[in-house]
């Protein structure tokens, strides 16, 4: 699937149904090399580069067994689109795999692109640009996400042209073909590599300019390194077939357009094809990084003076298929769509007419670039991003999070612990009146992407429903969705009360009424910022807008999450620059863009709620705030200073907690809704 073959038959890529028991046997394999790994690994000095789809799933497993290990990736083959991606059923694990690396490698933006847009869409993971580097914030680590094609290695390749054998071959190749035009394919007989489109290509030249026959040949490599199988027999046996008919067509006594090499190649007559060939041609598919193209142009530069033909031109011209991944590196060459033969035949037909100062030109730039690049500066450059990603990895507060290939590590804020049982309960049990303020999205009901919220489970109204039978807790849900929507979700919760639409709407119970805050409350552009939030809803499938008696709110829970994010920092923009001069906030929740005035926040909702409270005679003495997002800030900050405020006792007891790790106000957090829960139920049991 990474090559973009689906299994569409039974009989393509190992039938129509996910394997669990070849994916469980590959885990395993994973696993066992794991085992070799870490015996070797001295975690505070070794750098732990791991390569190809083969290992996938051993960042998590090391990072499982060494969460301080400095971890590179790098992905030899294509990333797929999200849509290709997508249908892997085990497409989560596979993200979080790369994730748990500390430095993720493609050969070209369109891999990183594809992997970047499946971790937003997918896991609803965002990246950031900055400074040239693009990252991923991955529970308190910067994946650092880096593009750099793999090169060639230079020093064994010289070696190689300039020994005796690589000239001996090259004289003979001269004898052969002596005085005619040799094109060189690379290819291979199997799905991926075009082989028969170079072969009729080459038919349709030799149809279309006469001058051609008797003149050009076709030397057609298939990459000895491909492994036999039924597919790759059945395309050999196709490959065969044209040759031997375009043979037949064109060919005379001493002549044969088309060379088909099948058989092992010494590194010594692949470097004397190279320098003898005026054109390479690579029809490949969506194929791994080839690097054939950086071979070919240092034998074309090199090859000659070392082979003993010093006056032969160091020219070249690459036909490439759209889809080889190191395409944006070689200047220059001529672009075809891998299946299309006409355009193949043209693409050829342009290299043989490109004058010889052209053909010098775009090799000049192109050696430059491939002596510049090659695999030491690869391997060199990888060294100094994975140091650099990896600085200050002993120093961190490291925790571990989940099981098996759910497995993550998370680095904790700076004054900023999780909450754990040994923090709140002794403060819990002690406490004689106690307030407990919990957000909805994202802290009670977990995120999904794609997916708007809805009722929460039976499990969480069941523990709601036990802290609110302790005479001595207040419970409330603190949240900016409408009060119908809140009421009928918690209508089972009789003694939870609910502040909803940012405190605007307040009960305590639910047989209360519900109180509303100052109907005067301004919001003089309500209109105009609907009108503007109703062009956004038109260009974005899937987005909404929710209209409420004091706020707008333009919601993209079922939109792509990239687009969605593009176009949420859009309106953001647009309505901040528009309302400036108004007193309302125009802040990013989850998957949401809120216009709201300012005299309404969670915080004045929690300010209120206390003051309402208090004035029944209850003062709390213990305080559990929770919340994840942007409006939660203001809870944190309404419970976070209570000592300047006469309302509280001097000895209350503040838990403000944040859910997800990120920078705020709070001084504890919890990993996600599922930990929350967790944690008030085993409140409910002290």
């Amino acid at each position: 699937m990474l090559h973009y073959l689906l299994p569409v038959a039974p009989s393509s890529g190992g039938g129509l149904r996910f394997n669990e028991e070849l994916y469980g046997a590959y885990l395993d394999a994973n696993s066992q090399f794991a085992d070799r790994v870490f015996d070797l690994l001295n975690t505070d000095e070794d750098l732990l580069f791991i390569h190809g789809y083969q290992l996938w799933p051993l960042p998590t497993i090391l990072r499982h067994r060494s969460p301080r290990a400095r971890i590179g990736f790098f992905l030899h083959s294509p990333f797929p689109a999200l849509e290709v991606f997508g249908a892997i059923p085990v497409r989560e694990d596979l993200l979080r795999a790369l994730l748990n690396a500390d430095l993720v490698g493609f050969h070209t933006y369109n891999y990183a692109r594809h992997f970047l847009s499946s971790c937003s869409s997918l896991l609803g993971i965002a990246n950031q640009c900055y400074g040239g580097c693009t990252t991923i914030d991955y529970f308190g680590r910067a994946v650092l996400v880096k593009i750099l094609s793999i090169g060639i290695d230079m020093g064994h390749l010289r070696e190689v042209l300039a020994s005796p054998e690589a000239a001996a071959t090259a004289q003979d190749i001269t004898t052969k073909y002596g005085g005619r035009q040799l094109l060189l394919a690379w290819g291979g007989a199997d799905l991926f590599m075009g082989s028969g489109v170079s072969l009729l290509a080459m038919e349709k030249l030799l149809e279309s300019r006469t001058e051609l026959r008797g003149q050009a040949v076709l030397v057609q490599i298939n990459d000895p390194r491909r492994i036999p199988g039924r597919e790759m027999d059945a395309v050999r046996a196709e490959v065969l077939e044209i040759r031997d008919r375009i043979n037949a067509r064109f060919g005379e006594p001493g002549y044969s357009p088309i060379v088909i090499i099948d058989g092992p190649l010494s590194v010594y007559e692949m470097v004397a094809y190279f320098t003898s060939a005026g054109i390479c041609i690579i029809t490949a598919g969506r194929d791994g990084p080839s690097r054939i193209p950086f071979i070919y142009t240092l034998c074309r530069e090199e090859g000659p003076l070392a082979i003993g033909l010093p006056d032969a031109p160091r020219e070249s011209a690459i036909v490439m298929s759209e889809f080889v991944g190191c395409l944006p590196s070689l200047f220059g060459a001529i672009l075809v769509k891998q299946w299309t033969v006409d355009g193949v035949a043209e693409a050829i037909s342009s290299a043989l007419m490109l004058s010889g100062s052209t053909r010098r030109m775009h090799q000049e730039k192109r050696f430059k670039y491939v002596e510049s690049h090659d695999t030491t500066y690869w391997a060199w450059s990888l060294d100094q991003d994975l140091r650099r990603a990896t600085m200050g990895h002993a120093s961190m507060n490291i925790l571990s999070v989940g099981l098996h290939m759910n497995f993550r590590v998370v680095i904790p804020r700076p004054n900023c612990k999780k909450l754990l049982p040994v923090h709140i309960s002794p403060s819990y049990q002690r406490a004689s009146r106690r307030l407990i303020l919990l957000d909805y999205e994202g802290t009670l009901m977990q995120q999904e992407v794609n997916t708007r919220p809805g009722a929460p489970s039976q499990e969480l109204i069941h523990t709601l429903n036990q802290l609110c039978s302790d005479p001595k807790n207040t419970v409330f849900v603190v949240s900016g969705r409408r009060s119908c929507d809140l009421a009928i979700w918690f209508e089972a919760c009789e003694k939870l009360g609910i502040s909803a639409q940012f405190g605007y709407c307040t009960r305590r119970r639910r047989n209360s009424l519900w109180k509303l805050a100052n109907s005067m409350v301004p919001f003089h552009s309500k209109r105009l910022v609907g009108d503007v939030m109703k062009h956004y809803t038109n260009a974005t499938d899937g987005s909404y807008i929710e209209f409420q008696a004091k706020a707008v709110i333009w919601r993209y829970e079922e939109v792509d999450p990239e687009f969605g994010l593009c176009q949420a920092k859009a309106l953001q923009d647009h309505l901040q620059n528009m309302l400036e001069d108004e007193a309302v906030y125009v802040k990013s929740g989850y998957r949401a863009v809120e216009v709201v005035p300012q005299v309404l926040s969670k915080g004045a909702a929690v300010q209120g709620l206390i003051e309402n409270i208090m004035a029944d005679g209850i003062t709390p003495d213990f305080i559990l705030c929770i919340g994840d997002d942007e409006f939660d800030r203001d809870m944190f900050e309404a419970v976070s200073s209570p000592r300047s405020n006469p309302l509280f006792l001097d000895a209350a007891e503040i838990f403000a907690c944040t859910v997800g790790n990120r920078p705020c106000l709070a001084e504890y957090y919890l990993e996600d809704a599922a930990d929350v829960e967790t944690m008030l139920q085993g409140l409910t049991e002290l």
